[in-house]
Parts: C-alpha cells; sequence; structure tokens
C-alpha cells in the first residue's frame, strides 16, 4: 500500500468565559489531580498510558483506547508557562501507532469581571492520510473546553 505524502495545515482559535477566579481555571491545568477530573473525561475511552509533568520542558502523555476503535496518543512538551497568565505547548498526536500531527497550543488567562477569559489558540501540521482531519481537531478541542466548563461549574 501506497501511502500519499503530503501536509495540511489548520489553525483555530477558541475563547470561553468560565464564572470563577482566575487562579482556579490555572489549578485545572496546572494540578494533576485536576487536569484527570476533566480532560479527557467521559466514557469515550478507556484511559492508557498517562504522565504529567507542568513545568517548562516538562512532558505530558495521555493515551487512551476508543471503545472498539483506535488508540489515540498525545504527547506534549511544555515551552513556556507565566503562572495565572499562560501556557504554551507543542504537541503531537498518534492514531493507532502513526503519526497524526504536530501542533503548537497557547492558552491565555485572562481575569475578567465575571471570572476567566480563556483563549485556546492552535496551529497544527496533519500528516499525510489525516490531511483533511484539522476541522475535527478543533471539534474535540471545543469538547474539551466543553468538558472543563463542566468541572469548573
Amino acid at each position: 500500500m501506497t501511502i500519499e505524502r503530503r501536509l495540511a495545515r489548520a489553525e483555530f482559535t477558541l475563547t470561553r468565559d468560565y464564572p470563577v477566579p482566575v487562579e482556579r481555571a490555572w489549578d485545572a491545568f496546572a494540578e494533576e489531580d485536576q487536569k484527570l477530573g476533566w480532560w479527557g473525561a467521559g466514557d469515550a475511552m478507556e484511559p492508557g498510558e498517562w504522565v504529567f509533568d507542568f513545568r517548562v520542558r516538562g512532558r505530558d502523555i495521555a493515551e487512551g483506547t476508543f471503545h472498539d476503535g483506535p488508540v489515540s496518543r498525545y504527547e506534549a512538551t511544555y515551552t513556556d508557562i507565566v503562572e495565572h497568565v499562560r501556557i504554551v505547548t507543542t504537541y503531537d498526536m498518534w492514531l493507532d501507532g502513526v503519526h497524526m500531527s504536530t501542533s503548537v497550543a497557547s492558552l491565555e488567562f485572562e481575569p475578567i469581571k465575571e471570572g476567566t477569559r480563556f483563549t485556546h489558540v492552535e496551529h497544527g501540521v496533519f500528516f499525510d492520510q489525516f490531511w483533511a482531519d484539522g476541522p475535527g481537531r478543533e471539534e474535540g478541542t471545543r469538547g474539551l473546553l466543553k468538558a472543563l466548563g463542566n468541572y469548573l461549574a
């Protein structure tokens, strides 16, 4: 089987207002027990390997198997952390061991009168057979931000 070699790029910005102080929203990312409470929450996957190392140059890994489906693997490196202000990561995704994409994501936390304005900006490169998956990544991130909102509520 020949794989067509190609690249596609996708970028998106998602902004959500959460009715909690910045410190509370921040801790949902910075504290392992809290991140486990919402990241990948739900019964769509059987959890696998998990690594949490929240520091500049630290790495996170989240792997899981979709029920009756493929294994998804996320590996991130933190490149910049400014407490209560921003988190910047680069991350790679694999699906059943095949490298799917590489992304840069910035997460910004801004205090507003009603709580926290959270902004996720992502720039991704999708490889070969995954070239059309950019819109799916945005939809998956929307799901994560919904799970975060439910966790913070």
